[in-house]
């Protein structure tokens, strides 16, 4: 297995509409002046959390089963920014919608400008032949409240090539999150 580099991704995005809105470059400033950076880098794809939040809340007293999720625990917000409460979390989506090709495993991680202030996302691996928007969660480690900006960079997408096609691919087994839209919750 060996990682791409950013003259695969734009190749892919190009030919095959593998990232869609895709930027081919880094960007790093606005009409609105500095931003965290998303676009393409060496090798790899820094994405954009749209302006769609679900905020986690526990005033239900709820208990966090994921085969049984209450989407009552989250509130939704619609915004430029998010504001997570002390320790908690909160979802949203990628402003990109993804086609992962068949001979292709994507590895998210966290940007380090999040990481820093005690900001974790978390994104599961997007498998072969998976496509839609990508649901991130945004933990917040820290005892105070924390921001995160909708249209900016957030996390960044590494690409691995197989060695060889996979057998089975998430399309083929009709994964349960295939196509998705919009902030996905758990589905059992």
């Amino acid at each position: 297995m060996s990682i791409k580099s950013d003259k695969w991704i734009r190749q892919m995005a190009k030919q095959h509409g593998m990232i869609h809105p895709f930027e081919p470059e880094q960007v790093r400033e606005s009409t609105n002046g500095k931003v965290i950076s998303y676009g393409t880098s060496s090798y790899g794809y820094d994405v954009r959390c749209s302006d769609e939040f679900k905020i986690f809340t526990n005033i239900n007293s709820a208990i966090v089963d994921p085969k049984d999720f209450d989407s009552n625990s989250f509130i939704d917000v619609k915004s430029e920014v998010c504001i997570i409460p002390p320790n908690s979390f909160a979802l949203a989506r990628t402003v990109e919608y993804f086609r992962i090709p068949r001979e292709v495993l994507t590895i998210c991680l966290g940007k380090s400008t999040y990481a820093r202030c005690g900001i974790i996302v978390n994104v599961t691996p997007l498998e072969p032949e998976w496509e839609g928007h990508v649901t991130l969660e945004f933990s917040n480690t820290t005892t105070l409240p924390a921001k995160i900006y909708a249209n900016e960079g957030v996390a960044q997408m590494l690409f691995f090539g197989g060695d060889q096609v996979c057998d089975v691919s998430y399309k083929d087994r009709a994964g349960k999150y295939q196509g998705q839209t919009g902030v996905t919750l758990p589905k059992a």
